[in-house]
């Protein structure tokens, strides 16, 4: 081994805690900006699949409760319970010159604006992923081209091309872009299935939306006839 690689190799740590702990300040903090955005991306996605479980549960329940013909006055909790609670308020919203078609588009109308007002809520977050996934990669590569600039200022400073006098500065700014990567990957993936459970919930309910609004104008027509006779 050649002596005079020893001191280098003692002055460089190359583990991970170490490229960061050397790092230029610039390179450093675009690593803490990446690290607080990774913990930003997980919380959310932690926080999305918590309630898509829940909100797949009432989108089942609410399919069930449609298909059954049972009663509305239930307990309703969650999205289930806002598009209940507008269709039976846009059902008690008696207009005796409508028609059945149009008392039917009236209380699908109410309870798919409940539903577009609780997906959006749904959503809430899923933009942080998609910002995170379009430009972490860029945030490290701009670490990188940083850190790139230092060695080569390195080289300037010592008059050495030697790769032992540009391996760290090298080093620590492709740790950067490594980080931004491991921020943008899950970050898409967790935006796209996130995105699609969403719909998939959004769609569900909008297929009994149209079942449960027939009935309601049924019955409204119903009551009608009954109340004339």
């Amino acid at each position: 081994m050649d002596p005079t690689q020893a001191p280098i190799e003692a002055a460089h740590d190359f583990s991970f805690l170490g490229l960061f702990l050397q790092a230029d300040p610039i390179v450093k903090g675009v690593m803490i900006l990446l690290v607080i955005a990774s913990i930003a991306c997980w919380t959310v996605v932690f926080e999305k699949v918590i309630r898509l479980s829940a909100a797949r549960r009432q989108a089942k329940a609410f399919a069930t409760l449609v298909r059954s013909g049972g009663s509305l006055d239930g307990d309703h909790r969650g999205i289930a319970g806002h598009v209940v609670k507008a269709a039976i308020d846009a059902w008690r919203d008696q207009d005796s010159s409508e028609t059945r078609a149009e008392r039917r588009e009236r209380i699908e109308r109410a309870m798919k604006g409940a539903l577009t007002l609780e997906v959006k809520r749904l959503r809430t977050g899923l933009s942080l992923l998609a910002t995170s996934g379009s430009t972490a990669p860029f945030v490290g590569l701009f670490g990188t081209v940083w850190g790139i600039m230092n060695s080569f200022s390195s080289i300037a400073r010592s008059q050495d091309t030697s790769l032992a006098v540009v391996a760290p500065g090298i080093a620590e700014a492709l740790f950067a872009t490594a980080i931004g990567l491991v921020v943008a990957i899950p970050a898409v993936m967790a935006y796209n299935k996130l995105s699609a459970d969403i719909g998939g919930v959004q769609s569900t309910f909008g297929s009994y939306i149209s079942v449960l609004g027939n009935r309601l104008a049924r019955d409204r027509a119903g009551a009608h006839r009954a109340a004339a006779e």
